[in-house]
């Protein structure tokens, strides 16, 4: 039996028998069972470096990063979108108003009755985020109260994501995962929507924000603010 056979039988009887029919580490009978002892933590950071990382890889993934502190949030929120000329801004229900405190823009808030219409109408989205993983550069999004409907994020042709920081950030996937809610709705962004799929010439803006902007925050004395 190949490699192959021995995933796939897995897969099967995974699909048919439920969490009943394995046993530990989700092996059947006769097998050894499945170690998962992965690495969560890769080397020792301290947690400025781990922010320091995230910046460095969202950069890398051609997101726009700044970084404030919660008084000047509301000026760079606003510098931003008028740098954007932005005339309309989606924001979840749940966003903090003083985030917005200086948006010259019309703000238009997330509705369940809104069509995607009505969103490609919107310049620009603004939201939290859930956590922020450094290793990869990734912001994920699970539809809470500051982050909203998936499609103000996919729609929408600019985003800015706000990050608390150090406290939405973690250095690796493992340490993410605990974190999150399997049963939310996750949205995995690593940098601006792109492929390169055609002739490898590289399109921004195919599925999702063209723009990507993630604006980290950090509390006096490096103590950012937790939760999503």
């Amino acid at each position: 039996m190949s490699s192959r056979d021995v995933v796939l039988a897995r897969v099967r009887r995974a699909l048919s028998e439920g969490p009943r029919g394995g046993g530990p580490g989700g092996a059947g009978p006769g097998e050894p069972p499945l170690v998962r002892d992965y690495r969560r933590v890769h080397g020792v950071r301290t947690a400025a470096e781990t922010v320091d990382l995230l910046a460095e890889n969202l950069a890398d993934y051609r997101a726009l990063v700044h970084r404030s502190d919660a008084a000047g949030l509301p000026a760079l929120i606003g510098r931003l979108l008028a740098e954007r000329g932005a005339r309309r801004v989606v924001v979840p229900r749940g966003l903090e108003p003083g985030w917005l405190a200086e948006v010259g823009a019309e703000v238009v808030e997330d509705r369940a009755e809104q069509t995607a219409r009505e969103l490609d109408a919107v310049d620009s989205a603004v939201t939290g985020c859930a956590l922020a993983i450094a290793e990869t550069g990734t912001l994920v999004l699970d539809g809470g109260p500051d982050q909203g409907r998936r499609r103000i994020t996919l729609v929408p042709d600019h985003h800015v994501c706000v990050v608390r920081a150090p406290g939405q950030v973690v250095g690796s996937v493992p340490e993410a995962l605990p974190r999150l809610v399997p049963g939310r709705p996750l949205t995995w962004i690593s940098g601006p929507s792109a492929t390169s799929d055609i002739e490898l010439d590289r399109v921004e803006g195919v599925h999702g924000p063209r723009t990507l902007e993630v604006v980290l925050v950090e509390a006096a004395g490096g103590e950012g603010a937790g939760g999503g």
